[in-house]
């Protein structure tokens, strides 16, 4: 068999093996049965659906493709890199390494460097409008998180309060 699609090939069985590893870690909770369903019932059902659509979808693409086959490019590496920096930024921003004497900078200065960070990793850079974004992405997360749902963490840094 030849593979008439190398995206659809790759992804179907990307696909298949996230939804075998989802219903794999399913199967550690109680699955019960459809009338009594436990804690992993839904779980199981939506990795084996999952693995279904990865096989359907590796088996299209040995059937259908285009005349170049769908050929996967080489890894857009920037866009890689500074969309999981931003990330793992936000991440350590948020609640800090307290363990390498890190403070916490709290939500507001996380969010700003995670738009900032992440805004790079496309084609064009324009400061005024991740500004912009960042302060409504801050404003709307203080108002959801803090004055909403009242979650309990810093949202300014550690040293300020």
């Amino acid at each position: 068999m030849r593979i008439k699609s190398e995206k659809d090939f790759y992804s179907g069985v990307l696909f298949s093996a996230f939804g075998v590893a989802f219903a794999w870690g399913a199967t550690s909770y109680t699955v019960g049965s459809a009338a009594r369903m436990g804690p992993g019932y839904f779980p199981l059902i939506v990795g084996v659906l999952i693995a279904i659509l990865g096989v359907l979808i590796t088996l299209q693409s040995l059937r259908a493709g285009t005349e170049d086959g769908d050929r996967i490019g080489a890894i857009a590496w920037r866009p890689l890199v500074f969309i999981i920096g931003a990330n793992l930024a936000f991440g350590v921003l948020l609640a800090g390494l307290p363990s390498l004497g890190v403070p916490a900078m709290g939500l507001i200065v996380a969010i700003y460097v995670l738009t900032f960070v992440a805004s790079l990793a496309g084609d064009s850079f324009n400061a005024k409008s991740v500004a912009v974004l960042a302060t409504v992405l801050a404003i709307g997360s203080y108002v959801a998180f803090e004055l909403a749902l009242k979650l309990n963490f810093p949202i300014w840094p550690t040293f300020i309060v």
